[in-house]
Formats: C-alpha cells, sequence, structure tokens
C-alpha cells in the first residue's frame, strides 16, 4: 500500500520505502502521538524517534523492522513522549539522545545530549539535528537528505501542518520558536522537504510556506 502518512492508535504501521531508508510510522496513546522507526536499508540499524507510550505496541514496530534498536531519539521533555521511554530504553539497550536542555527533564537521561548542528550516524545514514527553541527549551527534530536531494524532516511538536508548535501564550517563546523554523527549517531546506510531526498528518514545507506570514501575525 503507498505511504499517506496518517495513523491512529491501535491501527496498522504505515510505511515508506526510500533510497536508503525506511520509515515505519504508529499512532499510539490517548493524545494521538506518532512514533518513526527508521530502518537503513544497508546496514538494518535502527532509530526510534519518541517511545510515547504503549510499549508493546513500539516492540511490536520495532520487530516489524530488522528487530534491533540502536538509537532512541526523544524530540522533547513533555510527558506524552516518553511514557515508554524508561522501559524500550531499558529492555532495547538503545544509545539514548534528547536536546541538551530537555535532558534533566527525562525520565532517562541521555547518553547523548544534542546540540544545534550535530549528526546522528546510524547505519550508513547520516542525519542531522535541528534545534527549534519555543515548544521547550531543547525541542529538537532530525533531518535526512535522500541522495536525490529531497528532505525528510522529523519535527516533533516544533511544526505542524497549519503552524508551530504551542508555546502556551507565551510571545517570546512564539517569537523563538517561529523564528528557528523559518531560519533552520523553511531557510535551508525545499518545498519538497516531507515534514513528520508528532501528532497527526504529515505535510510538506510547500504546502506550509505561503503562510508563515499569517502564523507571525496571529501570534500562535
Amino acid at each position: 500500500m503507498a505511504y499517506t502518512g496518517v495513523v491512529s492508535p491501535g491501527g496498522p504501521t504505515d510505511t515508506r520505502s526510500l533510497d536508503g531508508l525506511t520509515i515505519r510510522k504508529v499512532g499510539v496513546g490517548t493524545m494521538d502521538n506518532c512514533c518513526y522507526l527508521l530502518t537503513c536499508n544497508q546496514s538494518g540499524h535502527q532509530l526510534l524517534i519518541d517511545a510515547a507510550t504503549d510499549a508493546p505496541r513500539l516492540f511490536q514496530l520495532i520487530n516489524e523492522g530488522t528487530g534491533r534498536l540502536d538509537a532512541l531519539l526523544t524530540t522533547h521533555q513533555h510527558f506524552d513522549h516518553t511514557r515508554a521511554l524508561a522501559e524500550v530504553a531499558g529492555s532495547t539497550g538503545a544509545t539514548t539522545y534528547a536536546g541538551q536542555e530537555d535532558a534533566a527533564g527525562l525520565p532517562v537521561y541521555p547518553e547523548h545530549p544534542l546540540t544545534h548542528g550535530e549528526q546522528i550516524t546510524l547505519g550508513a545514514l547520516t542525519f542531522d539535528v535541528i534545534k527549534l527553541r519555543g515548544h521547550t527549551p531543547g525541542s529538537v527534530a532530525l533531518a535526512w537528505t535522500e541522495p536525490s536531494g529531497r528532505a525528510h524532516l522529523f519535527t516533533g511538536d516544533s511544526l505542524f501542518p497549519g503552524g508551530v508548535g504551542n508555546t502556551q501564550g507565551d510571545a517570546e517563546r512564539f517569537r523563538q520558536l517561529l523564528g528557528d523554523v523559518e531560519q533552520r527549517i523553511f531557510g535551508v531546506y525545499g518545498d519538497d522537504a516531507w515534514v513528520y510531526p508528532g501528532h497527526g498528518a504529515d505535510t510538506t514545507l510547500g504546502a506550509e510556506r505561503p503562510a508563515l506570514p499569517q502564523w507571525r501575525e496571529r501570534g500562535w
């Protein structure tokens, strides 16, 4: 079946096969979190983005791939993205990653606290770490670029279809987040870049770019 980017808790995995990378997306929990399993097609190494909740479903997802988990990235410290972190990390022995400023707020302190511009290697693949401040102080996104040049962006709760993440009405946090998203996402990647958010359906930068002035004007 063709990849749609639309998943729901209790539903099947949505799988996307690319040149070098397989992406598996599932929905979990009462807050409809999206979790992503990234598999290096050459080596079989795997990285899980956000062990949000429902550890049994995440173990099933890992086994739908190659059965191993080498890395576990937490996009930010909010509880709905971390409830299965200790169980999945403890059971798999995966190397844990998260943004440096969010590290102390996680149930498992990451082995690799991340800063903007770092890279994570997964088998034959390299992912760029993008710090997006505002939703939380240490929120991070992960970017991978196909050999063809198209980017794939895993943005956690910092960028969604229709806007940036929630900043709880704090004008300074909103300006920081929108500024980072504009400079570090829209200013770097093309309109064909695919966005995989922490909740809900996927989007592309081309679909969202025209609305940037509206987002800034409305303040959320």
